[in-house]
C-alpha cells in the first residue's frame, strides 16, 4: 500500500513538475489555471495539450504549451527558424475566424522557456485519435487510448474538412499547405477544427477570380518542424514546385485514406530521398490498383481516387465535396443542422425539434450527448423553444448514467424547473417525473422537482391538474415520507375541496386511493378519512371515489379501521352516503358491500371481546360459589335490575350473550385477561355504572317468577302485559284491530309496516307498533309502569333486551282482526309513576331484507301523509320509523320529495371521463 502511495506521489509530482517548468513564467498563466496535460497536436505532434480555466470566468479552455527544451540539440538560428514557423501558424489562426477552424481564446504568449496560447476546449488530436501518441502523457490517457470513431463521426467530420478548406479556397483564398491528422484537432464536443497555419500561402491577386500561389522549393537541410509533413503533401509541390487549392484536396484525400486505414498514409516517404520517393508515388498514382482503396467505403471510394490523381484538374473541388451522396447521412445531416442553428428562425427550429426524438436513437450516445445535448441546452435560454427542446433534453438523459446527469444536463435544466410559462413545460416535466425523481439527488428533488409537482398542483389549468393527479401514484414510492406527509397530500386534499371540477375532484380521491399503501395507519384515519366528511359534491363519481379510500383502507392489510371508528365515524358517514339519490342499483349494491363486511368485521370484534368478558363473568361466579365466606358487602347486595331483567328473560340477550351486569361483574375482577388499556378503560367505566345501580332500588323479586325456558318467560310476560292493558279502548286510544299473540312461540322481532288506525283515520301509538317511533338514538320517550311489582325501580341505565321482539308482524292496512283489548296500557302514561325509557330496556332489533318499511317510505307523499296522522313524541320528533330506527337515520329526509338523480348539488362541472378513472381504485 505504501509503495503505490509514494508511486502516485511520484507521478503526481513529476506531472506537476513538467506543467510548472513548461508554463511557469508565461504571461498565459496570470489569465489562466494550467490543468493536467491531455494530448498532443500540430506540426510534428510539438504542442502539448492542457486543459485549463480562465480564473476569472471559470470558462474551461485548452491550453497549447510548446517547450523550447525539445529543439534544445539545433543551433540558435535552427531554434529561431522553429521558433518563427510556429508563432506564425498561431498568429494567422487567430487572425481567422470560422466554425470549421479551431477557435484562439487567448493570442500566442512566448517566455524564455516556453510558447504558450489558449483555445476553445480539446479532447485530442486526430492523430492522436488514430493512434499516434507522440509527446502524450505516459501512460496514455485511456480515453483517448479507447477513443473509436463512429461512421456519423467520420464523415461530418470529413464534411467539416471539406466546408473548411471552402471557406479558406474561397472565402480567404489561402492554401493551407499542411493539411494532416495532426493539424486537425476534436475538440471537447467532437467537432473537428482544422489548425496549423504554419506552410499556408496566401494567394498573390486575392482580388482576381483565379488566385494565384507562389510556392517554396523543399529545402531538405531545415529541420522538420521547418517543412510540412510530406507523406501528406502533392506531388506537385516537390516535384513542380507549385501549388494551389487543388494541392490541399490531394492532402484531403490523404487523410481519407488514413481515417479508413488505422492512420496509415497512402504512401511511405523516405525524408532522405524525397525527390526519388515522389517520383515513384507518381508512378503509382498513375496506375493506382483497387486494393489500395479496398477499405475505403465503396459510396466514397470513387471521389477518394479523384482526389489523389496525379492530375491536380481532375481533383473535386472543397465546395463540390461538400456535396457528395456520401454525406447526406442522416446524422452528418443533423449534426450540420445543429451547426447552422443560429441561421434559423424559431418556426424552423421548432419543426426540426419535433422530428428530432426519430434521429436520437440512431446516433452514437457520445455523438448524443457531446455535440447534440450542449446544442439544446443552449437554447433554454430562448422560453419559446423549451417546450420543443426539452422532450430531447429528457430523451438524452433517459440514455445516460445518473453521474452523467447529474454532470451534464441537471445543471441547465435547474433554472428550467422554475418555469411557470408557457404551460408545457410543466406538463413534460410531469410526464417524466419517474426519470426526474430517480436520476436527481434528493437534495435537488427536495429543493426543485418537488416544488414543481406542487405548483402543478395549484395550477389554475384543470388540465394540468388532472395530469398531476394522475401521474403522482407512479412515482408515490420515490417520494420520501416526510415531504408526501407534510406538502403533497394537503395540497391533494386542498385540490379537492377547492376546484370547481369534477375531474379534478375525482382523480384527486382516486389519487389518494392509490398512494395509501405508502402512509401509516394512523395518519389515513386521523387526516385521509375525516377529509372525506368535508366533500361537498354528492356526485355518483365522487360517492363511489369516497367509498373507495373507505374500502382500501378498511380491507388493506397494512392499514385497517379500528371497530371504535368504524362504528362511530365510518359506518354513519357510508350509510348516509349509500342512500343518496344519486346512486344506481349497483353503486348502491356497491356500498351495501362494504358496509356489510365492515359490520361483519365490528359484530366478530366485539363478539370476541364479549366472550372473554362472558368467560371471566364465569370464572368469577366459580370462584364466588366455592368461596362464599370471601364475598365482599358489595357481592352480597341485592341484585341490580339488570340481573333482574335477566331473571325474566333469561340469562341471554338478543344476541345470546350476557348483557349488563355480566359486563360490570366481568369489570370489577382484575388480571384476568390480557386487555388494551382502551378496554381496560371501558371496563373501568362499566364497572362504575354497575356501582350505581346496585346503590338504586332493586326490582321486587316476588312479581315475577322466575320460568324454566326462554320462552315460558315470553308467555308469562306477554301475558302479563296484555292482561294490563283491558282498559285501553275505553280510554283516549281507538279501538284497532290486532292480531292475537300466538301463545307459547317467539314473535316476530319486526314491527309491521301500516300504523294503526283510529276511528277518525289518525294514527295511534301504544308503545309497541312502527307510529310509535321509538328512535334508537336515545330520545328519552318515557313508559310508565303499571305498578311497582314489575318495572318500580327500574334504573334509568340499564340494558335489557328488545321489546320489539315481543310483538308479532302486524295485519296490513285495511284488513281487521279482532285484538285482545289494550286500553289499560293508558295506565303507563299516568303522571305518578317513575319513568324508564324504551331505549334503555333493550337495543334495537336491525331490520331484515324482507322488512316491509320501504313501502310504507316508498314516495314522499305517502311518507308525508303518514307522518302527519303520526303522534307526536320523543320531545316534539315525528314518529314513524318505529323500532327499525338506526342512529344515523334523519327522519326529515323522508319529508322532502327526493332529488332528481342528475342534480348537481355543488355546482361541480362534470367531465365525460370521471367514471373511468375509478377502475384502477374499485375494479
Amino acid at each position: 500500500m505504501e509503495s503505490m502511495l509514494n508511486k502516485l506521489k511520484s507521478t503526481v509530482t513529476k506531472v506537476t513538475a513538467d506543467v510548472t517548468s513548461a508554463v511557469m513564467g508565461n504571461p498565459v498563466t496570470r489569465e489562466f489555471e494550467v490543468g493536467r496535460h491531455i494530448a498532443s497536436g500540430g506540426p510534428g505532434m510539438c504542442w502539448r495539450i492542457y486543459n485549463g480555466t480562465k480564473k476569472s470566468t471559470k470558462q474551461e479552455v485548452a491550453v497549447f504549451v510548446f517547450d523550447k527544451k525539445m529543439i534544445d540539440k539545433y543551433q540558435k538560428f535552427e531554434k529561431d527558424q522553429i521558433i518563427d514557423s510556429l508563432k506564425r501558424g498561431v498568429q494567422q489562426l487567430t487572425r481567422l475566424r470560422h466554425p470549421r477552424l479551431l477557435t484562439v481564446q487567448h493570442p500566442l504568449e512566448e517566455s524564455r522557456d516556453c510558447l504558450a496560447f489558449c483555445t476553445e476546449p480539446v479532447f485530442a488530436s486526430l492523430s492522436n485519435v488514430l493512434g499516434q501518441w507522440d509527446n502524450l502523457p505516459s501512460p496514455v490517457p485511456n480515453d483517448i487510448k479507447e477513443y473509436k470513431l463512429f461512421d456519423v463521426e467520420t464523415k461530418y467530420g470529413l464534411l467539416q474538412m471539406s466546408e473548411g478548406l471552402s471557406f479558406l479556397h474561397s472565402g480567404v483564398k489561402m492554401v493551407h499547405g499542411n493539411l494532416c491528422p495532426e493539424n486537425i484537432i476534436l475538440n471537447k464536443s467532437g467537432a473537428w477544427k482544422i489548425m496549423g497555419f504554419d506552410f499556408s500561402i496566401s494567394s498573390t491577386n486575392p482580388s482576381d477570380a483565379e488566385p494565384k500561389y507562389t510556392c517554396k522549393e523543399w529545402e531538405p537541410n531545415l529541420p522538420p518542424l521547418c517543412l510540412p509533413n510530406p507523406e501528406y503533401l502533392a506531388p506537385e509541390y516537390i516535384l513542380s514546385v507549385s501549388c494551389d487549392s487543388a494541392s490541399d484536396m490531394y492532402s484531403l484525400g490523404v487523410v481519407m485514406h488514413a481515417i479508413f486505414n488505422e492512420g496509415k498514409p497512402v504512401f511511405q516517404v523516405n525524408k532522405h530521398d524525397i525527390f526519388k520517393s515522389f517520383s515513384r508515388q507518381l508512378d503509382q498514382l498513375s496506375s493506382m490498383s483497387p486494393a489500395l482503396l479496398n477499405k475505403i467505403p465503396e459510396e466514397v471510394r470513387d471521389h477518394v481516387k479523384m482526389l489523389l490523381s496525379v492530375t491536380p484538374n481532375v481533383r473535386p473541388d472543397a465546395d463540390q465535396m461538400t456535396k457528395i451522396p456520401f454525406f447526406d447521412d442522416v446524422g452528418a445531416v443533423t449534426l450540420q443542422y445543429f451547426d447552422s442553428l443560429f441561421q434559423r428562425d424559431n418556426l424552423q427550429k421548432s419543426q426540426f425539434y419535433k422530428g428530432l426524438p426519430k434521429v436520437l436513437p440512431k446516433l452514437p450516445k457520445r455523438v448524443v450527448v457531446y455535440r447534440i445535448l450542449p446544442a439544446l441546452t443552449s437554447e433554454f435560454v430562448n422560453p419559446d423553444m423549451v417546450p420543443f427542446v426539452l422532450p430531447n433534453v429528457l430523451l438524452i438523459a433517459e440514455e445516460c448514467t445518473k453521474e452523467e446527469y447529474v454532470r451534464l444536463i441537471l445543471p441547465d435544466l435547474t433554472p428550467v424547473f422554475k418555469q411557470q410559462e408557457p404551460v408545457q413545460i410543466l406538463l413534460i416535466f410531469l410526464q417524466k417525473m419517474d426519470l426526474l425523481l430517480t436520476k436527481t439527488p434528493a437534495e435537488d428533488i427536495k429543493n426543485s422537482v418537488l416544488p414543481m409537482v406542487y405548483r402543478a398542483l395549484e395550477a389554475p389549468s384543470v388540465q394540468i391538474q388532472e395530469l398531476c393527479l394522475n401521474i403522482i401514484p407512479t412515482f408515490a414510492n420515490l417520494i420520501d415520507y416526510p415531504s408526501m406527509k407534510n406538502s403533497l397530500i394537503p395540497r391533494i386534499k386542498s385540490a379537492c375541496l377547492q376546484t370547481s371540477s369534477l375531474a379534478v375532484r375525482v382523480n384527486s380521491l382516486v389519487c389518494l386511493g392509490k398512494i395509501l399503501e405508502y402512509l401509516d395507519k394512523w395518519f389515513v384515519i386521523d387526516e385521509i378519512l375525516p377529509f372525506l366528511q368535508q366533500i361537498p359534491s354528492r356526485e355518483p363519481a365522487v360517492l363511489m371515489g369516497i367509498l373507495g379510500i373507505y374500502k382500501c383502507t378498511f380491507s388493506h392489510k397494512k392499514l385497517g379501521i379500528p371497530k371504535e371508528h368504524l362504528a362511530t365515524k365510518s359506518l354513519p358517514h357510508l350509510v348516509s352516503l349509500s342512500i343518496d339519490n344519486n346512486l344506481n342499483l349497483n353503486q348502491f349494491n356497491s356500498f351495501m358491500m362494504v358496509i356489510r363486511d365492515m359490520l361483519s368485521r365490528m359484530e366478530a370484534e366485539h363478539k370476541t371481546k364479549l366472550e372473554q368478558l362472558h368467560i371471566m363473568q364465569e370464572q368469577q361466579r366459580s370462584i364466588n360459589i366455592s368461596n362464599p365466606g370471601s364475598q365482599s358487602e358489595e357481592t352480597k347486595s341485592p341484585p341490580s335490575s339488570g340481573n333482574q331483567i335477566d331473571d325474566i328473560f333469561g340469562s341471554t340477550g338478543v344476541n345470546g350473550k350476557e348483557n349488563g351486569s355480566a359486563a360490570a361483574a366481568a369489570a370489577s375482577q382484575p388480571n384476568r385477561m390480557s386487555l388494551t388499556l382502551e378496554e381496560k378503560q371501558r371496563l373501568a367505566k362499566e364497572q362504575e355504572q354497575a356501582a350505581k345501580l346496585r346503590s338504586q332500588q332493586p326490582l321486587a323479586p316476588q312479581t315475577i317468577k322466575p320460568a324454566a325456558t326462554t320462552n315460558s318467560q315470553t308467555k308469562d310476560l306477554t301475558s302479563s302485559l296484555l292482561n294490563n292493558m283491558t282498559s285501553l279502548n275505553s280510554l283516549s286510544l281507538a279501538n284497532t284491530a290486532r292480531p292475537a299473540p300466538v301463545q307459547g312461540t317467539t314473535m316476530s322481532a319486526f314491527p309491521s309496516s301500516s300504523p294503526m288506525v283510529g276511528s277518525m283515520g289518525a294514527s295511534v301509538s301504544n308503545g309497541f307498533n312502527p307510529p310509535m317511533g321509538f328512535h334508537a338514538g336515545g330520545m328519552g320517550m318515557g313508559m310508565r309502569p303499571t305498578g311497582p311489582g314489575l318495572y318500580g325501580g327500574m334504573a334509568t341505565t340499564t340494558s335489557t333486551p328488545n321489546f320489539g321482539a315481543l310483538t308479532q308482524n302486524q295485519a296490513p292496512m285495511g284488513q281487521t282482526n279482532k285484538a285482545p283489548d289494550l286500553s289499560a296500557l293508558d295506565n303507563l302514561f299516568t303522571p305518578s309513576k317513575p319513568k324508564v325509557t324504551l331505549n334503555q330496556l333493550g337495543p334495537t332489533a336491525t331490520a331484515g331484507p324482507n322488512t316491509p318499511w320501504l313501502n310504507q317510505f316508498g314516495s314522499a307523499q305517502n311518507a308525508q301523509t303518514q307522518m302527519q296522522g303520526a303522534t307526536v313524541g320523543m320531545g316534539g320528533v315525528p314518529s314513524g320509523f318505529g323500532m327499525q330506527a338506526n342512529p344515523f337515520f334523519s327522519p326529515q329526509n323522508f319529508s322532502q320529495p327526493a332529488a332528481a338523480p342528475s342534480m348537481n348539488q355543488s355546482g361541480v362541472k362534470h367531465s365525460a371521463s370521471v367514471n373511468n378513472d375509478l377502475k384502477d381504485l374499485f375494479g
